[in-house]
């Protein structure tokens, strides 16, 4: 599965619209899916419009994301755990549980906006379906040169 660099905007001229997944380990792909088209449906975005999913190293490997992924047909950022926590001055979700596993207030919320980049804003905070949650953030795209 591909991934990719978190911050860096990969659609020139537009914004970029990024969601940030947090999940149990072994949470389906349609968990997950569900989560994102919800969180979509909510910031009113059409799904074409997703740039990528981005989560934490430790859910790397969970296949309910990658098929998730590959269904929504977007690429899939692995954001490193420094960047997670430079985004968390921005989330608005603070979970004590997650902050005392992931060192943030929002998984979900933390990896959309480190995703997005320094300029990412949230625009659908954290919500819940099944064991996945989803937030989205959105940046303008770097201008053409």
């Amino acid at each position: 599965m591909a991934t990719g660099t978190p911050g860096h905007p990969v659609v020139v001229g537009q914004t970029v619209i990024a969601a940030g997944i947090g999940c149990r380990s072994g949470t389906s792909a349609s968990d997950i899916e569900a989560a994102v088209r919800m969180a979509l449906a909510r910031a009113h975005i059409d799904a074409d419009a997703l740039d990528v999913i981005a989560t934490i190293a430790s859910k790397e490997s969970e296949t309910g994301i990658h098929a998730a992924v590959q269904a929504l047909g977007v690429s899939l950022i692995i954001v490193p755990e420094r960047e997670l926590v430079a985004a968390n001055d921005r989330v608005e979700t603070h979970s004590a549980r997650v902050a005392a596993f992931a060192g943030v207030g929002s998984v979900a919320e933390a990896a959309a906006l480190a995703a997005a980049g320094p300029r990412g804003t949230l625009i659908v905070p954290r919500l819940t379906v099944g064991a996945a949650t989803c937030a989205l953030a959105a940046a303008p795209s770097e201008s053409a040169p």
